[in-house]
């Protein structure tokens, strides 16, 4: 070989480090039974002693549900907001008698559910436009084409919001009283802080008829964007936070969303048993899809509301953890003591 050929190869080497050169230290483990099998019996005693106190915090959550559907001709709740052909009565208000049978610890949240709402659907799921919730002002003007066929309406004005999932916001309103009294609602805090301080902005951060000029609200409500709560800036236009929770869309076809706190007054300790009227104003329709509304009243614990499939997923991963080290330990005990046979060479 030519001294070139060979100064080029010595300089395109690389270096005489321990790391180019793969000479660092390595350790590999070496999975024995007696190391394996007792890892297994650790994290499987981990894990079900971890689902054991998720599942009773879990049960120890208060909740109370109530069902206000209605259902025309019959006698029960909101029953009257029902006509003959399935659609709401305009504005409709009606009072629920419910009956809490024991005292809820504060601080009580309060939720709405509905039923076979299916928000996981593909084409609803991307029936927004994130640019313009977000504050952008071209988007305002030119939503995406992803919110069709919400996208625009009487001729060429843009939707504000756009979308699927803004044009079925869910819009009926709750007041609670209690032996004349009514209970203090509050709606702030109810959302993700990072949907409310990050992803949803209003454009030049102002919710007024002249910030939204030229568009007009989504064809199923009953004023725009601008006037969800007019009294309160920060919380008005896209950073209305029951407008947020209800775009954080659900994974299943029946589900809950927070719709106030109830930690204020002389209800910051919770709510006493008894009897309450809940004034509901009656205005979302569920016919058609053939769902179900109900007002849920629960306590919360350190790991939220109550929901116990997070501690059942612990005790069944944990027990089939437990379950296979048995299984190991026992085949390990059966043929470890037979004798293998080893041929050697002189």
């Amino acid at each position: 070989m030519s001294s070139k050929k060979t100064e080029e190869l010595l300089k395109n080497r690389p270096d005489n480090t321990a790391f180019t050169q793969q000479r660092l230290p390595a350790w590999q483990p070496l999975l024995s039974a007696g190391i394996v099998i007792p890892i297994f019996f650790i994290f499987g005693f981990l894990f079900i002693g971890i689902g054991v106190g998720l599942y009773y915090s879990s049960n120890n959550i208060q909740e109370q549900t109530f069902d206000y559907t209605g259902t025309y001709g019959t006698k029960l709740p909101c029953s009257e907001c029902i006509t003959k052909n399935n659609t709401v009565v305009n504005n409709c208000r009606c009072q629920v008698d419910i009956y809490l049978s024991e005292n809820l610890k504060g601080p009580v949240y309060m939720y709405y559910e509905l039923t076979n709402f299916y928000q996981n659907a593909r084409r609803y799921l991307t029936s927004r436009d994130d640019s313009q919730l977000s504050g952008i002002l071209s988007s305002l003007t030119s939503p995406s084409t992803y919110c069709e066929p919400f996208k625009t309406g009487n001729g060429t004005m843009p939707y504000a919001p756009c979308g699927a999932i803004a044009n079925s916001m869910f819009n009926d309103t709750f007041k609670l009283t209690y032996n004349g009294t009514e209970v203090p609602l509050e709606g702030k805090g109810i959302s993700w802080w990072s949907d409310y301080n990050i992803k949803f902005r209003n454009p030049n951060n102002s919710a007024t008829e002249a910030t939204f000029k030229g568009t007009i609200p989504p064809m199923n409500w009953q004023k725009p964007i601008y006037q969800l709560d007019p009294s309160d800036p920060l919380n008005n236009g896209f950073i209305n936070e029951d407008f947020i929770v209800w775009m954080r869309t659900a994974a299943f076809p029946t589900f809950r969303k927070l719709y106030r706190r109830i930690d204020q007054g002389n209800f910051s300790d919770g709510l006493p048993a008894g009897k309450y009227q809940l004034n509901v104003t009656y205005r979302y329709p569920v016919s058609s899809f053939g769902g179900k509304k109900r007002v849920i009243f629960s306590s919360v614990s350190w790991m939220g509301g109550k929901n116990p499939f997070l501690g059942i997923l612990f005790l069944v991963f944990g027990s089939l953890c437990v379950f296979t080290a048995f299984v190991m330990l026992l085949v390990h005990i059966k043929f470890s003591g037979q004798n293998t046979n080893v041929n050697t060479y002189d």
